[in-house]
């Protein structure tokens, strides 16, 4: 589940895809089917999808306890084929971390 406290200090990682709207869906299939691999990875802490109204953005916000936990996953040969597939299917793709300061619940 995610958790938005600063105390936690997670990695988090959000990943903005650019797709053609026709490819929004199957993109976020391909995305759910790479959560449920890393779920069971050693420091995974939660995955969000969302889609612009439009259908041209899909939004992968990813928690990991930590930036090696992160790392880790990366270079898992079962995360792997999960990770080109999205590449592929998207136009572009902008993976950026980000530290959580404030959260109001």
């Amino acid at each position: 589940m995610t958790t938005l406290d600063p105390q936690h200090n997670y990695a988090t990682l959000i990943n903005t895809f650019q797709v053609k709207p026709e490819h929004a869906d199957e993109l976020v299939g391909i995305l759910h089917g790479a959560t449920e691999v890393m779920r069971h990875m050693k420091g995974f802490v939660s995955a969000n999808l969302l889609v612009s109204t439009d259908q041209t953005r899909v939004v992968n916000y990813v928690q990991w306890r930590s930036h090696d936990d992160f790392k880790a996953m990366h270079a898992n040969a079962d995360a792997q084929p999960h990770m080109q597939a999205a590449a592929k299917l998207a136009e572009s793709f902008d993976p950026v971390f980000y530290t959580l300061r404030y959260a109001d619940s």
